[in-house]
């Protein structure tokens, strides 16, 4: 599949470096191209210079055009590297970026292509027991 690494986090609405147990987890999401004007990235309002991180939705810098954080998210597709925990396998996937709960935890799940186990991205640095 050969997924393209991001090159910058500006590039990046989210990323994140797991390590669970002996296995290895990198995941991304690109920000996605304003779907008004085609021109810029949509990311998170700029206020006096400073990213509101807690806000509710997404902006393009160029028209102003507005997008809800859920609607904006749910379109989104998540990229990962990983190794995984049950069979060592190295492999990449990609997976729709909507946390579902897994063990009781908010995850992006996606599944071992050699294995087929469900390998979870938690939204919070939980370990999960197998």
């Amino acid at each position: 599949m050969a997924l393209k690494f991001p090159e910058s986090m500006d590039e990046c609405i989210y990323f994140t470096r797991r390590k669970i147990d002996n296995s290895t987890i990198v995941a991304w999401v690109f920000k996605e191209k304003c779907p008004e004007c085609h021109k810029a990235l949509m990311g998170k309002p700029v206020e006096k210079g400073k990213v509101k991180i807690r806000a509710g939705e997404y902006v393009c810098p160029e028209c102003n055009y507005t997008v809800e954080k859920g609607e904006y998210e749910d379109t989104l597709t998540c990229n990962i590297q990983y190794v995984c925990p049950f069979c060592q396998h190295k492999g990449e996937a990609q997976a729709p970026f909507k946390r579902k709960k897994f063990k009781g935890v908010d995850a992006v799940v996606f599944l071992c292509e050699k294995c087929g186990e469900k390998i979870a991205v938690t939204k919070k640095m939980k370990a999960l027991k197998k």
